[in-house]
């Protein structure tokens, strides 16, 4: 082994050059170092957005199953459409989270949004790298990076968004890396760029665009190249791309493991159809995304939202380009860096038109597209280069850059005002004055992050009130409150009208939250005098109690979910720390009467009333518990059956649902006299059957949930024949066919139904219960008194 001493001038080389990097590069460090601290400061403002719940879960889902979790590790968290985007940044959100052992879900959040900002940060020093690449200029370099990050929608997005922005950052990583590739020509840098590409469409389908591009270029690289060698060097180099490049894509995405082939086609349909779904403001009328967007939805939202400057340079290396690619079109394509760019002039549009002609499926501006940013940038540092060329003497090019300065300036000025609501930025070329204007032409405020400084305005203007905030879109906040906030805010989801809660009196004070005289949200105190929701559970929530201890007493019933009864509603808990996956499938509750006749008629031929709801139709999350409550009629209830349903399958006839967890129960006992049971039964079989005068009792002790759930037979033989319906005189005998949970009800593990007997004179009757091979059991049996 060589002494340690041998290894010194190799570290002292690794601290040469890496201090030659830094200082190379030191306004790229100075600027992330600025932003990465801005970034830090104001990581609060916040909120949580829409997707987030739904993005986490696929991080946690990625990494069980890496854990050995098996395919039930993401059959129970990816749906279909999240298993083929953002695995390659969630699953390391997530491993971050629990290296550190965050355990709060507030730490947790903050964490994914510090992460989501660092990516977006690294995309900015690749945009940095790139257009110096192209360039050769520090100082435009610079300002293509600060441009970048000083797009206000994207830098909001950059804290909560871990779909969009991540995918942007990658963008910029790929560009590079394939500008690298061109540039060495060999088949180390083609591979290193098949991994980026790889990652890349693991975030989003759509970086399949700039895996065509690559291949396209290459096969340009081949028409133009003369001798055997060149040629073999290309298609090589080009394979060795695509390669790495599938490969990096499978790597990276537990959902191909298991039906790679299955998991592709699915990918390709979904670029063309998400299946998400939603009716969309634009330009005052409303669209619905699935059929496409207008032809002018991503120009214009392009056109609203970006800051002018920036448009006018783009737009002034698009006609440089043109210009160019008009007077020496085959140089162009021969020329690395010129043909660089002309591939981010053809990005955009090529992406656009197929969106067109596709009718993807797109929404909430073009957040979808915001990685189109990258080549528009490029672009608008290939217009501010040309324009610099142009321009002789050191005094009017410094006036340029005081200019680009300027223009900077006025950017950060205007995200500054509308901090932290730079995701509903809007530039000055759309009416910002008139009242509402832009909340009547467009879609907003999706993505309602701004909720969770409402949260804080509320309860620090009620000092001395515990506080319950009763809406969906605030109730997604509730990770990111404190301890002492959520000792004193509480929240609720649709239980509730929209409205926030005091412990004391409130008046109809209002909340708002605004931009560019626009209100975008709206929330008013009110009273507590409400019907909808047990006082006694709000009031515990309202004082800081734990809910479950109004809930007293033990439940109806244990389950998945508790039962507990509060006068004639049901009341469904669930310990969680938040309310989704299982907790949120659809729910059932059948009730079956004690009498048919309080049915309605179109429900007799079924034997019970359906309550059937989504969680959220009648639920809310508060002190941690899964609630819903539901009403229950007030005629007698018989027994209940209720429960979740999972999924379904469908047959050429029916579908069929699969049930995740059921329950069956009573709430009373059936009246039975006590005097009928004393005596001897009048058959005694697996049940023991008993007669309480018109009527007939079953009774079996230490009962099974099995044993009840099977279906009964009774069939009654009249002494006249004539006695019987006209449609039951040929099989001779009254068909009273039943089940337990109709008739009746297992209590303290004691199934008891009763039936009533016909009033004519009765012969004989034959009762039993059927399984799944025919009669489990039978008997039959006379009256006593021949009746």
């Amino acid at each position: 082994m060589p002494p340690l001493r041998s290894f010194v001038p190799l570290v002292n080389d690794g601290a040469l050059a890496v201090r030659r990097l830094a200082v190379a590069h030191s306004a790229l460090l100075a600027v992330c170092a600025l932003f990465l601290c801005m970034g830090a400061l104001v990581l609060d403002d916040y909120g949580i957005s829409v997707d987030e719940r739904s993005q986490r879960l696929i991080g946690m889902a990625a990494l069980d199953y890496l854990a050995g979790g098996g395919d039930q590790a993401l059959d129970r968290t990816f749906v279909y459409h999240d298993r083929y985007y953002g695995v390659v940044i969630e699953a390391p959100f997530i491993l971050v989270e629990r290296i550190l052992g965050l355990d709060d879900l507030r730490d947790s959040y903050l964490t994914r949004h510090f992460l989501t900002h660092l990516a977006f940060l690294i995309g900015s020093g690749f945009c940095y790298l790139l257009v110096l690449r192209l360039f050769n200029s520090r100082m435009l370099a610079l300002v293509a990076m600060v441009l970048f990050l000083l797009h206000p929608r994207i830098y909001a997005h950059s804290f909560f968004n871990s779909k969009d922005v991540p995918f942007l950052a990658m963008f910029m990583v790929s560009l590079y890396l394939i500008h690298r590739a061109f540039r060495h020509d060999t088949l180390a840098a083609f591979a290193l760029s098949g991994v980026g590409i790889g990652m890349l469409v693991s975030l989003r389908i759509m970086g399949i665009v700039l895996f065509a591009a690559v291949l396209a270029l290459r096969a340009l690289d081949l028409l133009f190249a003369s001798r055997a060698p060149e040629r073999k060097r290309v298609l090589l180099s080009s394979g060795a791309f695509a390669l790495v490049a599938v490969l990096a894509y499978y790597a990276v995405m537990p959902g191909l493991w298991t039906d790679p082939l299955g998991g592709i086609v699915e990918m390709l349909q979904l670029l063309s159809d998400h299946p998400n779904a939603l009716w969309e403001l634009f330009r005052g009328k409303r669209w619905y995304s699935p059929d496409g967007p207008p032809l002018e939805y991503v120009p214009v939202w392009v056109g609203i939202t970006t800051p002018p400057a920036v448009l006018l340079l783009v737009l002034a290396g698009a006609v440089a380009l043109a210009w160019r690619a008009l007077h020496r079109p085959r140089a162009i394509l021969r020329n690395g860096a010129t043909r660089f760019v002309l591939l981010l002039l053809a990005l955009p549009i090529v992406v656009v038109a197929g969106i067109i002609v596709l009718e993807t499926n797109i929404y909430n501006g073009w957040r979808h597209l915001y990685f189109l940013y990258a080549p528009f940038l490029l672009l608008a540092a290939f217009g501010l280069h040309r324009l610099t060329a142009l321009i002789h003497g050191r005094w009017w090019r410094a006036g340029v850059w005081s200019l680009v300065g300027a223009v900077i300036a006025v950017t950060v000025a205007s995200m500054v005002r509308i901090h932290p609501l730079q995701d509903l930025h809007y530039n000055s070329l759309v009416d910002r004055t008139t009242s509402d204007h832009l909340v009547s032409q467009y879609a907003t405020h999706f993505w309602s992050h701004s909720h969770s400084q409402l949260i804080r305005d509320i309860g620090q203007d009620h000092p001395e009130q515990s506080i319950l905030i009763a809406h969906g879109d605030i109730w997604r906040q509730s990770p990111l409150l404190s301890g002492e906030e959520k000792k004193k805010v509480s929240l609720s989801y649709q239980i509730l009208p929209e409205g926030f809660y005091s412990d004391q009196l409130v008046s109809d004070q209002e909340y708002t939250i605004r931009i560019y005289n626009n209100t975008l949200f709206r929330i008013k105190g009110r009273r507590l005098d409400r019907e909808e929701m047990p006082e006694a559970v709000l009031r515990a929530a309202l004082a800081g109690e734990p809910v479950t201890s109004v809930l007293t007493g033990e439940p109806i019933v244990r389950s998945v979910f508790d039962i507990y009864r509060d006068g004639e509603m049901l009341i469904f808990v669930r310990e969680g720390y938040w309310c989704g996956g299982e907790e949120v499938e659809p729910m059932f509750l059948h009730l079956y009467p004690a009498n048919l006749a309080d049915l309605p008629e179109e429900k007799r031929q079924f034997g019970f009333a359906n309550r059937g709801f989504h969680f959220w139709d009648r639920g809310t999350w508060i002190d941690e518990l899964c609630i819903a409550i539901v009403p229950i009629p007030d005629w007698p209830i018989a027994s209940i059956h209720a429960g979740q349903y999972e999924d379904y399958y469908a047959s050429q006839y029916d579908v069929y649902w699969v049930t995740l967890w059921d329950v069956r129960f009573s709430l009373t006992s059936p009246e039975v006299d006590a005097g009928a049971l004393a005596g001897e039964p009048v058959a005694s079989s697996f049940f023991d059957v008993h007669r309480d005068g018109g009527e007939l009792v079953y009774v079996r002790d230490a009962c099974t949930s099995d044993e009840a759930s099977r279906a009964f037979f009774l069939h009654v033989t009249p002494v006249d024949a004539d006695d019987l319906p006209a449609e039951r005189r040929r099989h001779g005998f009254d068909n009273l066919d039943f089940s337990l949970w109709q008739r009746g009800g297992w209590y303290d593990g004691r199934c008891v139904a009763t039936v009533v007997l016909p009033d004519y004179a009765i012969a004989s009757i034959r009762t039993g219960q059927y399984d799944e091979a025919g009669e489990r059991w039978s008997v039959e049996f006379t009256l006593p008194d021949g009746e």
